[in-house]
């Protein structure tokens, strides 16, 4: 067959025959490929290598900063001020000691910081492909022409014959051809948390899921154990780990809730800005009766479009985030992309992978049946101690012997090592055994002493055939010559007569106990009957329902040693002992953040890799899911058209053997709903999903790199419960964020209408430059906004279901406080400027005839300070709460009524900023009204409690 006619990779490979594959690819298992085929498939497909599209460039993001309307809006008043002051520099109409271009330089200053601001947000390079090259292995060996040869991965072609062995990560996909107890651990790619059983002779269904194919193998998995050969049947993209790189780069990046309402914002405020400048300026023409004012007109048109735009805003937003992101990572929740924290709060749905985030990605014995009684094994992770109890009572183990001979049986059929490392537990080998080892441990049997007692002296090694192991140990004691009462443990007194050896078996309940003949009874043994053999598959079929993983256990005296191979005839006549059910153990604190999330209004969502019924139990016990809830498959899911699915996704709470695409299609059906989804994981299966969903969350502790690299959030501790906490500091940031909004916004109006007052009143001149109106925007709104964002947590704001992410920025009444205050602002300043002009323009005044300006400017920047200490609560008076619960506040207005004050009375920047010196009772007179706004918003709030409605 020539390279032309090679399938491309839609051939189902775990449903052929190995011959047939071997045809298909035309290869041969013996001699590999000849270097001609090698050369023309490598033409066809090319490296294998996973391939990277190429995204923006960094101008490009950089260039997209400056498209935000305010920005432009922006750049262009520093233009036309730009003109207006090289017209009077060249005509000889600047004011004596006036800086030319001030106001210009100052405008771009502010949007050149604001465009680096959102560029160094946004910039951070997508590094999550680059992680997942990590995971393909360097060097490879194959068969090729005949001769065994190491070659570099990205050489390796369809048809190639690979060989495998323990510890290799595996470089490709491919179909078995041969194995030897072969153990691959996939967990990275389907979500299970224990090494996968391979079996080459196996011919398996088409719908057959990933998870399942065990007569295949993955690129960018790891050989636990055994030996392998494999034909190549998928290199590069085509592969699964290609597959998941393909839909990496496919998804693309949604713009947050907050940069959504940032943006509505924006088109508000630009959009009212220029109606009302078309209002002043044709007013203006209209009462003049010509152009004759332009140039005053058109200052104060630009004055009014720099009034309208908060050019603090960004900056104040930017830095309320960070501080976000630093409180949160003391509750060990690392935000990698600033807009997630404000995101976070908004959450209403958190699909959750099952391995490692809601279970404790270690194996723990939670059932043992034996001597027809089933005991509850109470404990956590690999902590050799815990309790046994019977029908919910802690019983002794004098008073169940039975449980102590099970667990030698557990200790010493084990090959793996329970050591304890820096204070915690951990298992050195299969997680399967080490869940054994602590049943042991619990019971109070340790495997170094008991190798002492039964020192191993040959093996039957578990092979995915025979689904069983079986350790021949010899009995010291009876070995020396001593009188059996005398050596040997009580544990096992009973398995003996005058045998010196003992061989313990362990592996498929079925097939353990299809070799039995009898059975352990305490501390007897005696006939296996029928109706014994039923009770025990019965009680294995029970366990398996609950999604435990179920092995048999088994023992035989021996008169001597076995010879080498003969398990077959050696594994015959055994006395069963009991079964021990286990399970990758849910993590005890999820319990309580699953019912937290549910009294916060979010739902939360399993969806794994493993079984259902593994899936089913751990769901049900942690609250994701109810009794008898329904189960949707990958199977099931992959039948299901999008729009099917998107009808069931609102019903299911536990998704079971799904596969990467199953996973982004779960999380974009949710999206379709209207549902704002955080996803969490930690495998390489989980990255695209993590990417697509509206706030990906990896695990920092069991996280792949790959996973990490597409998230949003890293849980440093891998507690689901810090995603709760994290949660509710995304609420609070929202909330704060409205809160200053408000504050800016509101002063923000009431400078635009007082601005576009002047001249409709007939006053002269512009009450503020656009360099006062910046240092209004960025300092006196900016260090208290700055100081609002830290305002401690509401006690309901995890009470309540979250507010919608759709919601508009002006929702729940903030769009009427903005106008409402707005115009009390423009009330008070109008007021106070009128009184202002007919005072500095009187007769007898001996100063400058524009400190009525100065005064205006001096009066809305003292107000504000009044707003920011009254705005605090919408609720409560000022008088009634604690002032020193935000002791930034007060420091803020402290720090900003000085340098407002220094702006007056210091005279180089009084020359700058062009304002005018103010005496004592002109002061008293700005601090008089600027009061107003305090008492007006206190006001507010007793006729609204009067009134028994609650602000937002």
């Amino acid at each position: 067959m020539s390279a032309n006619s090679l399938p491309e990779g839609a051939a189902v490979w775990h449903s052929l025959e190995v011959d047939k594959a071997l045809d298909l690819l035309d290869s041969n298992a013996d001699s590999g490929l000849t270097p001609q085929d090698i050369q023309q498939r490598l033409q066809k497909y090319g490296p294998n290598e996973l391939q990277e599209v190429a995204g923006r460039s960094t101008w490009e993001i950089l260039l997209d900063q400056f498209k935000n309307i305010m920005l432009l809006m922006l750049i262009g008043v520093a233009l036309i001020s730009g003109l207006i002051d090289l017209w009077g520099w060249r005509n000889g109409t600047l004011k004596a000691g006036e800086v030319p271009f001030k106001d210009t330089i100052a405008i771009l200053a502010i949007v050149i910081l604001n465009g680096i601001l959102g560029y160094v947000q946004e910039s951070r390079a997508e590094k999550a492909l680059a992680a997942l090259k990590k995971l393909t292995s360097p060097l490879v060996r194959v068969m090729r022409d005949a001769r065994l040869v190491e070659i570099a991965a990205k050489e390796l072609v369809p048809g190639d014959v690979m060989l495998l062995e323990a510890g290799m990560q595996i470089a490709a996909d491919g179909r078995l051809i041969e194995q030897s107890n072969l153990q691959i651990r996939e967990s990275a790619l389907t979500g299970e948390a224990h090494a996968a059983s391979k079996q080459a002779t196996l011919k398996l269904p088409e719908e057959t899921d990933l998870g399942d194919r065990i007569n295949l193998v993955f690129q960018g998995t790891e050989v636990v154990q055994g030996r392998g050969k494999v034909l190549v049947t998928n290199t590069g993209m085509t592969t699964e780990l290609g597959k998941i790189a393909t839909m990496l780069q496919s998804v693309e990046s949604e713009p947050t809730p907050l940069q959504r309402r940032m943006t509505q914002l924006g088109n508000v405020l630009v959009t009212g800005s220029l109606i009302l400048v078309a209002i002043v300026v044709v007013g203006g023409v209209i009462k003049d009766q010509g152009f004759k004012n332009i140039q005053e007109l058109l200052e104060i048109s630009l004055s009014m479009a720099v009034a309208v735009v908060p050019e603090g805003l960004p900056a104040v937003i930017t830095v309320t985030l960070a501080l976000g992101t630093q409180r949160m990572v003391r509750q060990n929740a690392l935000i990698r992309k600033l807009p997630a924290v404000e995101t976070l709060g908004s959450v209403t749905t958190i699909c959750s992978d099952k391995t490692g985030t809601l279970t404790q990605n270690k194996m723990v014995v939670q059932s043992v049946f034996t001597n027809n009684k089933t005991f509850r094994v109470i404990g956590e992770g690999y902590t050799p101690t815990g309790d046994f109890q019977l029908d919910g009572q802690k019983i002794s183990l004098e008073e169940s012997p039975e449980i102590s001979a099970l667990s030698v049986a557990c200790a010493i059929c084990n090959d793996s090592v329970l050591q304890k490392e820096q204070g915690e537990w951990a298992i050195l080998g299969d997680p399967t055994e080490g869940a054994l080892l602590t049943l042991a441990g619990k019971a109070g049997i340790e495997k170094d002493q008991w190798n002492s007692k039964l020192p191993r002296v040959r093996e039957f090694p578990f092979s995915s055939e025979r689904k069983r192991m079986s350790v021949i140990s010899q009995v010291q004691g009876v070995a020396t010559g001593e009188a059996s009462s005398r050596g040997i443990d009580p544990a096992i007194a009973g398995f003996l007569q005058s045998e010196p050896y003992l061989m313990f078996t362990k592996g498929s309940p079925e097939l353990t106990l299809a070799r039995c003949t009898q059975i352990h009874l305490g501390d007897d043994t005696g006939t296996l009957t029928e109706a014994q053999r039923q009770n025990i598959l019965a009680e294995n079929d029970k366990m398996a329902s609950k999604g435990l993983r179920v092995l048999g256990f088994a023992y035989k005296p021996l008169a001597e040693i076995p010879p080498e191979g003969s398990d077959e005839t050696s594994e015959q006549d055994l006395v069963w002992l009991g079964l021990v059910g286990m399970l990758d153990a849910p993590r005890p604190e999820v319990r309580a953040a699953v019912q937290q999330c549910r009294e916060a209004g979010i739902r939360p969502v399993m969806i794994t890799g493993d079984h259902q019924l593994t899936a089913r139990a751990i769901a049900t016990d942690l609250g994701i899911a109810q009794e008898g809830d329904r189960v949707l498959t990958g199977q099931e899911l992959q039948r299901m058209t999008d729009q099917e699915l998107e009808q069931n996704v609102d019903l299911v709470s536990i998704y079971a053997r799904v596969s990467p695409e199953h996973k982004l299609r779960i999380v974009q059906a949710l999206q379709r709903r209207g549902r704002f989804v955080a996803m969490t994981g930690d495998g390489v299966n989980d990255a695209p999903a993590l990417k697509q969903a509206d706030i990906g969350i990896a695990m920092g502790i069991t996280g792949t790199d790959v996973s990490k690299e597409a998230s949003d959030m890293v849980l440093l501790d891998d507690n689901f419960a810090t995603i709760v906490s994290a949660t509710k500091e995304g609420r609070v940031v929202y909330t704060n964020i409205r809160r200053f909004i408000k504050y800016i916004l509101g002063s923000n109006i009431g400078e635009v209408l007082t601005i576009a007052a002047a001249p409709l009143i007939g006053l002269g001149g512009v009450p503020l430059t656009p360099l006062q109106i910046l240092w209004m925007n960025l300092v006196t709104d900016g260090l208290p906004a700055l100081a609002l964002a830290v305002e401690p947590p509401e006690p309901d704001v995890m009470q309540r279901p979250p507010f919608s992410p759709r919601e508009s920025i002006f929702a729940r009444g903030l769009g009427s406080y903005m106008i409402r205050i707005g115009i009390i602002f423009a009330i008070i300043s109008i007021a106070l400027m009128w009184w202002a002009y007919q005072h500095t323009h009187a007769p007898e005044y001996q100063g400058n005839r524009d400190a009525w300006k100065t005064m205006v400017f001096t009066t809305l920047c003292l107000a504000q300070m009044g707003h920011a200490i009254a705005i605090r609560s919408n609720n409560r008076l000022t008088i009634e709460m604690n002032p020193f619960s935000n002791i930034f506040v007060l420091a803020a207005v402290v720090v900003t009524t000085i340098l407002q004050l220094m702006l007056v009375y210091v005279p180089p920047l009084r020359d700058f900023f062009g304002t005018h010196y103010l005496n004592l009772e002109e002061l008293g007179v700005c601090i008089g009204f600027s009061a107003l706004m305090f008492v007006w918003i206190e006001a507010e709030k007793i006729f609204l409690r009067i009134m028994g409605k609650k602000a937002v």
